[in-house]
């Protein structure tokens, strides 16, 4: 243009069409991540030793990630992204296990009981005894 006209023009860069505008789901907080770190899908994939696909699905939330990819992807976020508080136990077991990747029998074994017991907890069908009530809360506070 003109030689005398130096102009620049400053401002932030619009968010991408695809990015979340609430975070509601696992997915929405992979996708609101992986947009912030400018990675691709593969990427992503990659770092969570997960398929591509498997990760487009995530985000699209047509399925939700295998309780394996749980720990990984709460890794890369860097945070826990259940933003409700358990209100009771069976809700407080069923966090402590998604977010270490366990599912109801390993649990179970861990804590050296039946895993239908922990399926029955869970459900609110039935409430632990008090010792085992006190040594369950031990173990989530703890882990």
């Amino acid at each position: 243009m003109l030689p005398f006209c130096h102009l620049a023009f400053r401002a932030p860069k619009p968010l991408q069409k695809p990015y979340p505008k609430a975070l509601k789901t696992l997915g929405d907080h992979l996708r609101k991540r992986r947009l912030d770190l400018a990675l691709t899908q593969k990427e992503v994939a990659q770092r969570l030793g997960a398929d591509e696909t498997s990760v487009w699905n995530w985000e699209k939330n047509r399925s939700s990630p295998a309780l394996r990819f749980v720990p990984r992807i709460i890794e890369f976020l860097g945070y826990i992204p259940d933003d409700t508080k358990p209100e009771n136990l069976g809700q407080r077991i069923v966090a402590f296990r998604r977010v270490r990747g366990l599912t109801q029998k390993e649990l179970a074994r861990r804590l050296g009981m039946d895993p239908s017991t922990i399926a029955s907890w869970e459900r609110g069908d039935h409430r632990p005894t008090k010792r085992l009530a006190q040594r369950l809360n031990q173990r989530l506070r703890c882990d």
